[in-house]
């Protein structure tokens, strides 16, 4: 007997569904609960902690089994997709009770990780975008999608702006054709959580024809993307997706936009990484996003998000908004009006993108009225303003009075949360609906009447009406008073001390209430569809409302960051100078302790005048922070932000990189040094008159003359290109202090500090001027290493400061005229033997031969306290031998 034909039709039946999803979990409904089998019970028992047990299948076999009550679907389902698996719902199709033979089932819902509508599965402050790529030599098409919203937008570009739009944007699923997993590793590794599709989904013409019928329009004109080929076919698989997972209801995606990269301030995944603008270098810190992210709405919060990693570069637009921040810290009523209306409105995006799925709750929809109540507020505020912006954002508000009132006439107020509960629909609404509520209500009464009337007809004093599910409503009569029982009483059941009968009057009254409660909730239910499907129409002004209260709110935390923090209002302009005064850091500024004030430092570069800054300083003096903050008050400028200091003058920035700290990229084969040379690559290869570019500890990830040498031919080239970028490059090597003499634009600076009795008290203000120190040891010794230790480093410090003074000494000897014999052999010597001296112009790889030469190659006081301590120990072990 094969295996199929000795299961039970229930597990034949599930066999048949699971192989139509084999790569996803099958939660199979059977009765009340769900249950999974197999390998998908492990799994879920592993995920979920549910017990895993097992069952008979009908033979000898048995099968692994875990299952959980259905009331609870929500609880488990986002644990399963937030652990990376793809699950299929599969329901019965219809009620057991009339089903012949066994109940039908299919799968409503697949849900992945990029493909959810369930709040516990989506973060209230972040887009969960499903994005597709479609690779096409070397233009790719990338699309993003968040079904919770109906946002969908597409792009393509080369390899490194699809991967910037990824790192950006953190879809949560990729998608892409199966041919090119090796090519999606190698280029954008493999965070991401991704699926394959075949090959014949990623044809323009299947993808051209999806969307159109989506959209029901004739072109793609319309939205701008009829020129974006690869872009089309990423946005066509996804919709493909949708569908192939059971996802058909998708009205609330009425519109698709372009993202063109022209359009924003360019910043590749390093600089966004290395600003920290999403997230902080370690796990507890602050991040700008963080910092800034004063919204009081979701869809504020989501906006404010993608203005951070996607800056405006038309400054039209920039003054826009920076006009409408100033105007709303001068109207101090008005902003916290609006404030409060925008809070009250809820997450309005989400809601809307409910509707479709017919997913949305009374309680939501009541909120969505609510909601709406409110744009009718902000709009009115909006129009009376006398700022142009704020008035055609008031012209796109529409408070949708129609479905407003519709909603507060027809959901009761105190609605429960699902409607199978009853009591949703008003009094009034349904006249039918209000008779069987009077009837079904009226019942306490009508059962009272009966039972007083035939206590009195029969003197059973006691007699008394009660319910079960077995036998309905009953009379129950006690064995004292059974005699007086009348004839035409049916008795339905003995107890030990009564009896229970039943009268045609009580079935009928039975029938008539049973029946009236099943009737409330169906009319309930119909009355609730039939405000869905009216609300079907508003869906896509309702999201017009939504995108602009999320401007509103962004605006608005503008003004009161400004207000609170003491940000000033940027001037953006069309030069090339950046000029800022008493700039400040906007992250660390509010990590400090209470009392203690962020030292203002001012910044200026010019391409003619001041295009390079080499910055020098102590360790721990704020060199990253100085270079930090000027790239992130340029970033808040460009987003429409109130900046952190006493006055910017900004010009238009097309361009932000950055090669800060050292990172090793060992899973991928790449050291310290590679890592920084290929950030560094790039930033050479893509910089214009426009980029600004901040360069920190270039070199530092090889040996120090190398070292040395790049970033010396760094700053020249950065120099001398006709490009002229303006630049920050914070150093150890204060060699490259020479440069301010050899190149015209190059200007040295410091971060200066004191030393009082050996100690070293960091002042953090920026001087003209380079340093020659780096108080490595003192750091070494803040951090806490012993005293033994930091003693040895100063002796050994000494010594090779003598050392390179011995050797200066030397090679000013050997550059004397030949008078003897004896100094034409040192002059011979020195001719034939490579010197090898602190100066960039002999720093070559070469193998020392001695001891005494390697001493001289290390320089003690770049390295970390940690470093320093290897190396001392190094050190000291070829000293002993």
């Amino acid at each position: 007997m094969s295996k199929a034909s000795s299961e039970t039709p229930l597990m034949q039946q599930h066999r048949a569904i699971k192989q139509k999803y084999p790569d996803a979990i099958l939660l199979f409904r059977v009765g009340d609960f769900y249950e999974t089998f197999g390998d998908d019970a492990v799994k879920a028992s592993a995920v979920l902690g549910i017990t895993l047990t097992k069952r008979n299948n009908g033979d000898a076999n048995s099968s692994q089994l875990a299952g959980f009550p259905h009331h609870a679907l929500d609880t488990y389902l986002h644990k399963l997709v937030k652990a990376g698996y793809r699950v299929a719902i599969c329901d019965q199709l219809e009620d057991p009770k009339l089903a012949k033979g066994i109940v039908k089932r299919g799968v409503t819902e697949l849900v992945t990780p990029g493909i959810a509508t369930n709040d516990k599965l989506l973060e209230h402050n972040s887009n969960n975008f499903l994005a597709a790529v479609h690779f096409d030599g070397d233009v790719l098409g990338v699309a993003f999608l968040d079904i919770s919203t109906g946002e969908f937008f597409v792009a393509e570009g080369n390899a490194e702006y699809i991967d910037k739009l990824l790192q950006s944007l953190k879809p949560a699923e990729v998608v892409y054709q199966r041919s090119y997993q090796k090519q999606f590793k190698e280029l954008f590794g493999n965070k991401f959580y991704t699926y394959t599709m075949e090959a014949w989904l990623f044809e323009e013409a299947f993808a051209t024809e999806s969307l159109l019928k989506h959209f029901q329009v004739h072109s793609l004109k319309g939205y701008g993307v009829e020129n974006l080929h690869t872009g089309i076919v990423a946005a066509g698989a996804i919709l493909y997706y949708l569908k192939e997972t059971e996802h058909p209801n998708l009205q609330h995606i009425t519109s698709v936009q372009r993202m063109e990269k022209d359009d924003y301030l360019w910043m590749d995944r390093f600089t966004i990484r290395n600003l920290e603008l999403l997230n902080a270098g370690s796990g507890d810190g602050n991040c700008l996003l963080k910092v800034l992210d004063n919204t009081v709405s979701p869809m504020g919060a989501r906006m404010l998000k993608r203005w951070v990693v996607l800056p405006l570069k038309d400054i039209q637009k920039i003054n826009e908004r920076l006009d409408t921040v100033e105007h709303f810290i001068m109207q101090t009523d008005i902003r916290k009006q609006l404030s409060i209306a925008i809070k009250q409105c809820g997450d309005v995006e989400r809601l809307v993108g409910k509707l479709p799925m017919k997913k949305i709750n009374p309680r939501e929809v009541l909120q969505l009225a609510k909601g709406l109540q409110q744009v009718e507020h902000i709009k009115l505020q909006l129009s009376i303003s006398n700022n142009d912006y704020l008035k055609r954002l008031a012209d796109a508000l529409n408070p949708c009075h129609f479905i407003i009132e519709k909603i507060i006439a027809e959901i009761n107020e105190n609605t429960p949360i699902a409607i199978n509960k009853g009591g949703v629909v008003n009094k009034g609404v349904n006249e039918t609906l209000d008779e069987l509520r009077q009837i079904a209500s009226g019942g306490k009464d009508f059962l009272l009447n009966i039972q007083q009337r035939e206590a009195e007809q029969t003197g059973i004093s006691s007699l008394k009406i009660s319910f079960n599910n077995v036998f309905g409503y009953y009379l129950e009569v006690t064995n004292l008073h059974k005699s007086k029982v009348p004839a035409e009483w049916i008795r339905k059941q003995t107890l030990a001390n009564a009896e229970r009968y039943i009268t045609p009057e009580l079935k009928e009254y039975e029938e008539k209430i049973m029946g009236a409660e099943d009737k409330i909730l169906a009319i309930e239910i119909d009355v609730y569809n039939k405000l869905l499907l009216a609300l079907q129409d508003y869906i896509a002004p309702i999201q017009v409302n939504g995108n602009v209260l999320a401007i509103l709110d962004c605006l608005l935390c503008f003004a009161d960051n400004a207000l609170q923090y003491q940000y000033k209002k940027p001037q953006l302009h069309e030069g090339l100078a950046l000029e800022l005064k008493e700039s400040r850091h906007p992250v660390i500024e509010r990590t400090l302790p209470p009392g203690e004030n962020y030292i203002a430092n001012d910044i200026f570069l010019s391409p003619e005048e001041q295009q390079i800054i080499i910055l020098t300083g102590p360790n721990m003096s704020g060199k990253s922070a100085i270079l930090r903050q000027t790239a992130l008050i340029t970033l808040m400028a460009h987003i429409g932000s109130f900046v952190p200091a006493a006055s910017a003058k900004v010009p238009l920035t097309d361009k932000i990189f950055t090669r800060v700290g050292a990172s090793d990229n060992l899973s991928g084969g790449e050291s310290t040094f590679m890592v920084e040379m290929n950030e560094t690559a790039s930033i050479i290869n893509n910089i214009s008159e426009r980029s600004l570019v901040l360069l920190d500890e270039i070199g530092r990830g090889t040996s120090t003359y190398d070292g040395i040498s790049i970033a010396w031919s760094i700053v020249e080239f950065l120099h001398n290109s006709p490009a002229s970028p303006k630049t920050l490059f914070a150093t150890h090597y204060h060699e490259l202090n020479e440069l301010e003499e050899k190149l015209a634009l190059v200007k040295n600076y410091h971060v200066t500090n004191k030393e009082i009795a050996n100690k070293i008290i960091f002042l953090r203000k920026l001087a003209p001027g380079g340093s020659t120190h780096s108080f490595g040891i003192h750091v070494a010794k803040m951090a806490g290493m012993p005293p033994k230790l930091i003693e040895r480093a100063n002796d050994i410090l000494k010594q090779l400061e003598a050392k390179h003074v011995n050797d200066e000494e030397e090679t000013a000897e050997s550059e004397q005229p030949i008078v003897n014999s004896k100094n034409t052999r040192k002059a011979v010597k020195s001719l034939s033997t490579p010197q090898v001296q602190l100066s960039i112009f002999d720093a070559h790889s070469q193998t020392f031969e001695d001891i005494r030469k390697l001493l001289a190659a290390i320089d003690i006081n770049r390295l970390t306290p940690m470093e320093a301590l290897l190396k001392l120990q190094e050190i000291k072990e070829k000293i002993r031998d």
